[in-house]
């Protein structure tokens, strides 16, 4: 048993910079990639939620599993969202439509980058739509009940970004132009990145029927300061 703040290391008065930089530590060392537990990941996710919440009274026991969360341990390309195992399940043309969940449109940001297309272009997904892009940049799959926007993606082949699958860095962010994902908690994106679409894939799905997202945001502006390195994760790209 032990306080929010003991799990993080940290001071009960210790200030907001502290803890985020304590929460980073401690997510790299509890992570399953990096011969940690998943039970100890899940504890450390929570710590750090309860402190976002004021709710720091209670002790803390060690979490029983890591429920349907990724512990890490499931497999994962080795490349940063450069190569897809399979493209042809995510062409827009061979969407999973008869799948039941959600269903997600997703275009890389360097692919708008190259093209010279700019992230606040209304008709964005229309002009993707009507290039001849390759799979692994833009595409439609499917996100099952349970699995958050990073698992959907990897599940299907592809090799989106990502370093802590813990909320304790933006490797994995995404740009949410059309529909929902939860307004999350436990992670370190401020209140402003969140009012600007901006959501951890690592962390949950869509909460709504249809969604599109921008992924490989991660060098944007506000973001870029906030990725962790992934060379110590065993899945990630030593590049990223």
């Amino acid at each position: 048993m032990a306080t929010p703040f003991e799990v993080l290391g940290v001071d009960p008065d210790a200030d907001d910079g502290e803890i985020v930089d304590a929460y980073r530590q401690r997510v790299k060392e509890s992570h399953p990639d990096h011969g940690g537990s998943a039970e100890e990941f899940q504890r450390v996710q929570d710590a750090y939620a309860r402190i976002q919440a004021g709710d720091v009274d209670d002790e803390l026991e060690v979490a029983e599993a890591a429920g349907d969360r990724s512990d890490g341990s499931g497999e994962s390309a080795e490349s940063d969202g450069s190569d897809s195992a399979d493209g042809s399940e995510s062409d827009p043309e061979d969407a999973d439509a008869e799948q039941t969940g959600a269903r997600v449109e997703y275009l890389d940001y360097q692919a708008i980058v190259d093209l010279g297309w700019s992230l606040d272009d209304e008709d964005l997904f229309e002009k993707a739509s009507e290039t001849d892009l390759d799979p692994v940049d833009y595409g439609r799959f499917v996100v099952e009940e349970g699995e958050t926007l990073l698992e959907a993606a990897e599940a299907r082949g592809f090799a989106w970004p990502y370093a802590c699958r813990g909320g304790a860095c933006s490797n994995c962010a995404v740009a949410v132009v059309e529909g929902e994902m939860p307004d999350q908690r436990g992670h370190i994106l401020p209140r402003e990145m969140l009012d600007r679409g901006f959501r951890l894939s690592c962390l949950d799905g869509p909460v709504s029927d249809d969604l599109r997202v921008v992924f490989n945001v991660k060098h944007l502006p506000d973001l870029d300061e906030l990725r962790l390195p992934t060379g110590r994760f065993g899945q990630a790209s030593p590049t990223d």
